[in-house]
């Protein structure tokens, strides 16, 4: 896939679905430092680390003009599920067509207890005020990601 976006690149505009019911577009985050992470599955106990890891620092990212975003192809009565018993204080996109998450290029064939399916490869990206990618992780290994993450918003 060569229509994934490359660091350095400006983002394609997309639209989706969030947690609190109402459309979100990357758009709407223009003047901002956007953190999106793209997860596999809401309420799985390495998503649920990662998430709550970026819940306890929401209040850095905002001291640096940066919003958090997580992505995954559950859907919307499922994300609310999660924001609520996790008090997750930002919002999560449903992709259930995975079309942002193929435009990122984490929509791959990953292996499991032998088995292979197509899914979300765990990774993160940030996005500048102007709409570009600047960093990319992938593959994350979710112990200290968010503070990583961070790192780089305040660089």
């Amino acid at each position: 896939m060569s229509n994934t976006v490359k660091v350095g690149e400006k983002v394609p505009n997309f639209t989706l679905l969030a947690s609190n019911g109402k459309e979100v577009s990357l758009a709407d985050y223009k003047g901002k430092k956007l953190v999106i992470y793209f997860y596999p599955k809401d309420m799985t106990p390495g998503c649920t680390a990662e998430s709550c890891d970026f819940r306890d620092f929401n209040g850095e990212f905002a001291k640096h003009n940066a919003e958090v975003v997580g992505i995954s192809p559950d859907d919307l009565s499922s994300h609310e599920q999660f924001v609520s018993e996790y008090k997750l204080p930002f919002l999560l996109l449903s992709d259930p067509d995975h079309s942002v998450s193929e435009l990122f290029g984490v929509w791959k064939e990953l292996s499991w207890g032998g088995k292979t399916f197509l899914g979300v490869e765990r990774s993160t990206f940030l996005i500048d005020e102007e709409g570009a990618l600047i960093r990319e992780w992938r593959s994350v290994n979710v112990e200290g990601h968010a503070a990583e993450v961070l790192e780089a918003v305040r660089a």
